[in-house]
């Protein structure tokens, strides 16, 4: 397979076209019945030009899960502000990554598929370890600054990354009919009050979102 690092632009540009085209195939057909020579007559080059970038359709869907991994990363690090607190960056980690995951459904619809085949359970479980890793360090600070209730960091993320997978599972299947941008909030609110120590710092974390408590008389 050839290296990134060693293509010219126009090879690039040429194997960043076969992505596209595959995932377009994947997510219409589902992975099985997409064949190779599908995917370049798709994209329009010799069949010969897919083996040079890839060793096989399984090494190009491999590769489709893990460019969709670093793009969830990416929206999620544009969307934390970097001086916040360990509570704030948990929500708005959550909220960058039920908008992507609503954006892109129909990858995630795909991989929900392939995950059942069990022929990629390594390269998905991979994704889902990563993120549980990002916020379990989240809470392992939040933890100790008093923002964020004792409880073992690993478990807690696990189920900060449950309640991201589980909404957005249910979004792109019909049996939430928020937008995006709503239910990103729902998902934000639910995982700051499950985590924050007491209710000031859940109020706090929140403040952007909440309308003003009504005084009290």
């Amino acid at each position: 397979m050839g290296d990134d690092r060693q293509l010219t632009t126009q090879g690039q540009e040429r194997k960043l076209q076969l992505l596209d085209e595959a995932a377009a195939l994947f997510a219409e057909r589902g992975y099985a019945e997409t064949r190779v020579l599908d995917i370049v007559q798709a994209a329009g080059v010799a069949k010969g030009l897919f083996y040079w970038y890839f060793e096989n359709k399984e090494a190009l869907f491999r590769e489709l899960v893990e460019q969709n991994r670093l793009q969830l990363r990416r929206a999620q690090a544009a969307a934390i502000t970097p001086e916040a607190e360990p509570l704030m960056k948990i929500r708005q980690g959550a909220e960058a990554s039920v908008r992507y995951m609503a954006r892109y459904a129909h990858f995630f619809a795909l991989l929900e598929v392939e995950n059942l085949e069990k022929q990629f359970a390594d390269e998905l479980r991979r994704g889902t370890d990563v993120h549980t890793a990002d916020v379990a360090a989240l809470i392992r600070a939040g933890v100790a600054d008093g923002t964020i209730r004792e409880e073992d960091p690993e478990v807690a993320a696990y189920g900060v990354v449950g309640a991201v997978g589980y909404y957005g599972h249910f979004h792109r299947t019909g049996r939430l009919t928020l937008d995006a941008d709503e239910l990103a909030a729902v998902v934000g609110r639910f995982v700051v009050c499950a985590l924050a120590a007491d209710e000031g710092i859940a109020r706090r974390v929140l403040a952007p979102t909440l309308a003003p408590a009504p005084a009290i008389r």
